[in-house]
């Protein structure tokens, strides 16, 4: 009977290898069993949705691709770095970024009005996207707001400058 159960026991263990074998382990326990948490030079993966005060969902990664970003490094705005510092594999979190630690604020001079002649004739029409150059050579991106008679007003900020923004972000691993 014993030596029944024992190779039961074998062949569960084998089978469970053969099924869970090849999936991907997370690394959310450093040596000496403590759990990871989020701090400066770890590799973190996450999952979020990003709202506006509307509750409109604009942007969201569930259910796809995870966000991997480096802790500290400022590849993902201030706001949402700051919020995630600490955190554990599996939390989750609600976090409000004010325009101060996202996209900043709307800076009136990077609204412009520009001379019908200056667009390209599809461009002149609200909601187009444009691009231009600055006096130093950088590409600027901008949409067109407002068309009247001859000229066009044009928005170079951040389409999120100004906004507060709402995540609902989930942390899938840390390295």
């Amino acid at each position: 009977m014993k030596r029944i159960l024992h190779r039961s026991m074998i062949i569960i263990v084998a089978s469970s290898w053969l099924v869970f074998g090849s999936l991907p382990v997370r690394a959310d326990v450093q040596e000496g069993g403590a759990t990871m948490t989020i701090t400066a030079g770890k590799n973190v993966s996450i999952e979020y949705s990003l709202s506006l005060e509307n509750k409109e969902v604009i942007d969201s990664n569930v259910g796809g691709e995870p966000l991997s970003y480096v802790q500290g490094s400022n590849q993902i705005i201030p706001g949402l770095e700051n919020a995630l510092e600490g955190m554990k594999v599996g939390e989750s979190k609600k976090v409000s970024v004010g325009p101060e630690e996202g996209y900043g604020p709307v800076i009136p001079e990077a609204i412009v009005e520009v001379g019908k002649e200056q667009l390209p004739l599809e461009a002149f029409q609200v909601d187009a996207q444009v691009q231009a150059q600055s006096p130093d050579g950088d590409v600027l991106y901008g949409q067109v707001t407002k068309i009247e008679d001859d000229t066009a007003t044009i928005d170079f900020n951040h389409p999120l400058a100004g906004k507060t923004l709402f995540f609902d972000v989930k942390v899938l691993d840390i390295q």
